[in-house]
């Protein structure tokens, strides 16, 4: 597969008077042609921020301070704002977070989907009013037509990131770039989005970047997967990999906190403390302080990459062959032996 997007040790941070925060910690992966890349982890572990730097979207003060983000061989970190203007929207696009503020109120609905085509296409008024209402048929919007001149406050939650998703893919875009684009929805209309989401990929053939914080998400969307803590990619397999044979405790952690796997009865399983602050350089596994599974070395040395096999990599020192022998939680091992 062609190697579309690859992200080489990046980092980000947000420097102030005082203190300096690394929300980004040498995170590196590769996106390829086609496939459904996921970033998952927590709230504040670097998701949002990794993606955002991709498209030069980093908010002030925030700056990348280390890496590449090479987009088929150039790299966008060291791309102006006129070069980045050219790949964002017709190149790689995203759909954010909140469909409630993703839409400027005061302009119709019709206008912000032409403005972006006549932006990046070559086309008259007429051409990208007719190209704005066949993305609004094919995302779902009943009567196209008549509601084209509506305005956001008009259209329902649901709608609205229908109208987001078509504004995202006005310009056919290689990548698309979903930043929790189902959060702020009730569970009816996140299904119904994540389905016209992967209905719309097998008919644009482009590629995605899924970012969430709910494996579940994942596991119904992602070819494979990237979990992210405290700014640095602790795991990356396929999600075949992640979900039946995960090897990071954190991954375990993630895996045993899902609702759907819990059983009848029982207690649902909650992860401990909270994420470490960013402001400081950690020492040792960053994970360590919440980690039921913690050895005596991983509160004093990072522990590297392992490779588990030709598709799977965790970062935990359980993988040192020196490190004792320990099953993973009774939901993992479950999962493992009902995938098989």
């Amino acid at each position: 597969m062609e190697k579309l997007l690859e992200v080489k040790d990046l980092h980000v941070a947000f420097p102030s008077k005082r203190e300096t925060v690394r929300a980004v910690d040498g995170v590196s992966f590769e996106v390829y042609q086609g496939e459904t890349f996921g970033l998952v982890g927590e709230s504040g572990c670097g998701k949002s921020q990794t993606l955002r730097s991709i498209l030069g979207l980093l908010k002030q003060p925030g700056r990348i301070t280390g890496g590449q983000i090479l987009y088929r061989g150039a790299d966008i970190a060291q791309m102006n704002d006129r070069a980045l203007q050219k790949i964002r929207g017709k190149e790689i696009s995203m759909i954010f977070q909140e469909p409630m503020t993703s839409l400027n109120p005061i302009i119709t609905i019709g206008k912000q989907i032409t403005s972006v085509i006549l932006e990046h296409q070559n086309c008259s008024e007429i051409e990208a009013r007719a190209r704005a209402l066949e993305l609004m048929k094919k995302v779902g919007i009943p009567n196209a037509e008549s509601r084209f001149d509506d305005y956001p406050f008009q259209y329902s939650g649901g709608m609205r990131q229908r109208i987001v998703i078509a504004i995202a893919l006005s310009c056919q875009p290689k990548i698309l770039i979903c930043d929790e684009p189902t959060t702020a929805l009730d569970v009816t209309i996140q299904a119904q989005i994540l389905k016209l989401i992967k209905d719309l990929q097998k008919e644009f053939h482009y590629t995605i970047v899924f970012i969430t914080h709910d494996l579940g998400v994942v596991a119904n969307v992602a070819d494979r997967v990237a979990v992210l803590y405290a700014g640095q990619v602790v795991e990356l397999g396929t999600a075949e990999d992640i979900f039946y044979d995960p090897r990071h405790p954190y991954t375990w952690a993630l895996l045993s906190s899902l609702p759907q796997l819990a059983q009848r009865n029982t207690k649902l399983y909650s992860i401990t403390g909270t994420p470490p602050s960013l402001y400081n350089k950690i020492v040792g596994d960053s994970f360590a302080p919440r980690n039921p599974y913690c050895l005596k070395v991983d509160t004093l040395e990072e522990p590297p990459m392992f490779q588990v096999s030709d598709t799977h990599y965790a970062k935990t020192w359980l993988l040192d062959p020196r490190a004792p022998k320990i099953e993973p939680p009774a939901v993992v091992r479950r999962l493992r032996e009902e995938g098989m």
